[in-house]
């Protein structure tokens, strides 16, 4: 039986072989661009499913991958695509009513309405449709409209052929057929997610002042109050995606080629999660990784020459131009003295058991008026001025393109070239390793051309604030001069070209935990990019000084294989307990009577804590007994203690990985932030030994499954997200944090050598086989080893083969 399977699919395969000279195809009765439908033969790919559900999807062409990748994803993750393509195309509050609030994966909409008026506005002003009929590069390729269209063709004929047996949506009436457009209007969600996606409430709720309004600023925050306020808008540490990578060259390693680490911290449910998938076009095309829900190409992985990760970047992917209203008014602008007229977007979504409601959009040459950045930002739109907000990546659809460039590319020059040629990532950094042993970071991000020339010239009061504290560049509209100009070599005016971007080659390491490119590496910092990018010289995170030290170490051990960067993934070392709990210790034994007074004035017997903070081991294992009375405590402790007054011995850019140090014992709220834990845990029932993964976890087929790794304050590579629930006085389950885990490397064969996990599995379904296995695997700090070539992919003692058709 198994050799008559293997016999099959080898057959399958050299078909697919045998005719992959054949012309491509687009999917059948699919609408293009222009409204017109093509008419052609049937779509079709073979799956053949491994180990943990993964599938190894092989098809002639571009189309019938796609076609073999949306079937695929349809069949681990239907619930979730439905629930996404609900989103972009307006119709939330049609399904699900205007007031509940939507999963965030997709914008930043407080409620279905919202959210709503902001995509449907985005599909009656024909934003994607323009974009898709663009011609390469800054539309799409032949190439990705094909993945595009077989992905929508594959995920219809899934729903066509298949019962849906996920309690999410079985049954539910919004699990409809999508178009290629859908697919791309997905895809331009994801783009705009830091810039018009985080502003959707802002956008879609501002009105012109009443008639008769006074004219003015007023109730604009104060300078310090908005670079504050600013800063915390893109501010990593309460951000719910975050990364570490890193790549090491080849005279760091063992075999002389190229190793990479990749961790990106996302969220684990919603629709920014990740998916499993190798993708083969005999010889076109062979790659395997992760990509996010609804893509059609990998966007986090390697084939047989290069593997790369992404990172969270601090670029700040929009700005602010300040409008000088006509007195007459409010919904005219003045540029060098003449008047331009808003123009008016009226918007009208369905909505469950009630009439349609109607909103108007106002959009100026420099995008969409907006009221506020954020809830401690205000931008009051009065009647002699008003924000306008400006998202380049409203203009991008190159991120698939980009991503295809580096699936095919066959070292990190082909990535760098596929980053200069597409210019597509709109909020990600690159690490990629090479099997000849080089490294590459690249910040290649689409992000507002803001040279600090032109916000030095060109900023409002407001601007003059936010844009050193932050990167938010608020800009005088009222002048031509203060317009973004152009790059030579940027594919669009209004951005960065390659040459601005900072970039880091063949260095030993090349490392990024979602601070600024500066400390890519530590003995190499790059310096000369532009505010906008991020900072230089200013203190890092206390997750980038841990990751420093930890691969700056194993750079400098040498010898390193892939086994080396699976231990670095789950040492679980907490940076911040090195710094400090040996003072946190000495503090507590020294504390009067062994008790503290709290914030509510209880005083509280703390004794017992100072035993279990001596005790522990200082990682976030799940067996750490002390490890949650730290993070309780450290979290508090960060919370009263004021920023100038945590460390005793402040940050020093001559030495960025070892300063601040000293934990100032002697702050005031100390003694408080440790008696409140204490407290806090005792209320609880929590062991103030307790294990931690007894407290953090995820529950998987009613069961609790134990997860290590810790909190951003705590600076643990194995990020994990587990906030505490202060009213319940409980940990809830796992939120966000490590996803598509990958630690690859070669050694002169024609496989690479990888390992790899998907942290919360491959499948949303509960009924699904693949609902929980890798979440066991990830708790057991246990790996995947990748099946790759064709070899190891038919001797998976799992093999599944299915060949999918329309």
């Amino acid at each position: 039986m198994r050799t008559r399977l293997r016999q099959l699919v080898v057959s399958a395969v050299a078909l697919l072989t045998a005719s992959a000279v054949l012309p491509s195809a687009t999917a059948a009765g699919d609408e293009r661009p222009d409204g017109r439908r093509t008419s052609h033969g049937g779509l079709s790919a073979v799956i053949r499913y491994t180990e943990y559900g993964v599938p190894h999807i092989v098809a002639k062409d571009y189309a019938n991958l796609g076609f073999g990748t949306g079937w695929a994803q349809a069949a681990d993750q239907v619930c979730v695509l439905a629930d996404g393509f609900v989103t972009v195309k307006g119709e939330r509050s049609r399904y699900f009513g205007p007031d509940a609030a939507p999963d965030f994966s997709l914008s930043s909409a407080s409620r279905n309405l919202t959210s709503d008026l902001y995509f449907q506005g985005v599909r009656d002003a024909g934003t994607v449709e323009r974009l898709m009929d663009l011609p390469e590069p800054l539309g799409p390729s032949r190439a990705v409209e094909d993945l595009m269209r077989g992905w929508a063709a594959g995920y219809n004929a899934w729903l066509r052929k298949n019962r849906i047996t996920d309690p999410a949506c079985e049954g539910a009436a919004w699990v409809r057929p999508v178009s290629t457009v859908d697919v791309f209007s997905r895809a331009y969600a994801l783009a705009v997610l830091g810039g018009e996606g985080r502003l959707v409430d802002a956008i879609t709720t501002a009105r012109p002042p009443a008639s008769g309004a006074a004219s003015g600023t007023a109730a604009v925050p104060d300078a310090k109050a908005a670079a504050r306020a600013a800063s915390e808008l893109f501010a990593a540490a309460d951000a719910d995606m975050g990364s570490n990578a890193v790549a090491f060259g080849g005279d760091t390693t063992a075999n002389g080629r190229g190793l990479l680490l990749g961790n990106p911290h996302y969220p684990w449910a919603g629709g920014r999660r990740f998916w499993q998938a190798q993708q083969t076009i005999p010889g076109e095309l062979n790659v395997s990784g992760g990509s996010l829900l609804g893509s059609p190409i990998t966007q986090i992985g390697f084939n047989t020459k290069v593997a790369w990760s992404h990172t969270v970047a601090t670029g700040v992917p929009m700005n602010v131009h300040q409008l000088t209203l006509d007195p007459a008014d409010p919904t005219t602008y003045l540029v060098d003295g003449k008047p331009e007229r808003m123009t008016k977007r009226t918007v009208t979504v369905g909505v469950k058991d009630g009439t349609p409601v109607t909103r108007v959009q106002w959009w100026t040459r420099y995008g969409p008026v907006v009221t506020s950045l954020g809830a401690d930002l205000p931008l009051p739109w009065t009647a002699g001025t008003a924000y306008a907000v400006n998202d380049p990546n409203a203009a991008n659809i190159r991120f698939t393109d980009t991503s295809l460039g580096f699936a095919k590319a066959r070292g990190t020059a082909d990535v760098l070239r596929s980053l200069a040629r597409h210019q597509g990532l709109p909020w990600v950094n690159t690490v990629a390793a090479d099997s000849a042993g080089h490294t590459l970071f690249t910040q290649s991000q689409t992000l507002p051309r803001i040279t600090d020339e032109l916000a030095a010239r060109c900023s409002t009061p407001l601007g003059r604030a936010t844009y050193p504290a932050s990167g938010v560049a608020i800009l005088d509209g009222s002048r031509a001069d203060c317009a973004l100009g152009s790059d030579a070599d940027a594919v669009r005016p209004g951005i960065f070209g390659p040459a601005r971007m900072p970039t880091l080659k063949d260095a030993p390491y090349a490392e990024n935990s979602n601070d600024s490119a500066w400390l890519a590496n530590a003995d190499r910092p790059l310096t000369g990019y532009e505010r906008v990018f991020g900072t230089i010289g200013t203190q890092r995170s206390p997750r980038t000084r841990g990751a420093v030290e930890d691969v700056a170490a194993m750079a400098d051990k040498g010898g390193l294989t892939v086994r080396d960067l699976q231990r670095q993934q789950f040492a679980n070392r907490v940076p911040a307990a090195d710094l400090t709990v040996e003072d946190v210790t000495a503090a507590c034994a020294a504390l009067p009577g062994g008790t503290a007074t709290g914030s509510d004035g209880t005083v509280v017997d703390v004794s017992e804590a100072c035993g279990v903070f001596e005790a522990w081991d200082r990682t976030t294992d799940t067996g750490s007994r002390g490890a949650l009375l730290f993070d309780r405590f450290w979290r508090r402790l960060n919370a009263v203690v004021p920023r100038a007054q945590f460390w005793k011995v402040p940050f020093s850019a001559a030495d960025p990985v070892g300063t601040p140090h000293t934990l100032n014992t002697d702050a005031p709220g100390f003694a408080t932030a440790l008696a409140d834990t204490v407290r806090d845990l005792r209320a609880a029932d929590v062991p103030l030994d307790a294990r931690l993964g007894d407290h953090q976890f995820v529950v998987r087929a009613g069961k609790r499954i134990p997860v290590s790794g810790g909190t951003e304050s705590l600076g643990v590579w194995n990020k994990i997200e587990s906030p505490w629930n202060a009213a319940e006085g409980v940990y809830p389950e796992v939120s966000s944090g490590s996803s598509h885990i990958q630690a690859v490397g070669w050694d002169g064969g024609r496989c690479p050598v990888a390992r790899t996990l998907l942290t919360y599995s491959q499948s949303s379904n509960p009924n699904s086989p693949h609902h929980l296995d890798q979440t066991r695997l990830f708790s057991a700090e246990k790996w995947v080893t990748s099946r790759f070539c064709e070899k190891d992919i038919l001797s998976s003692p799992r093999l599944r083969v299915v060949r999918v058709g329309q």
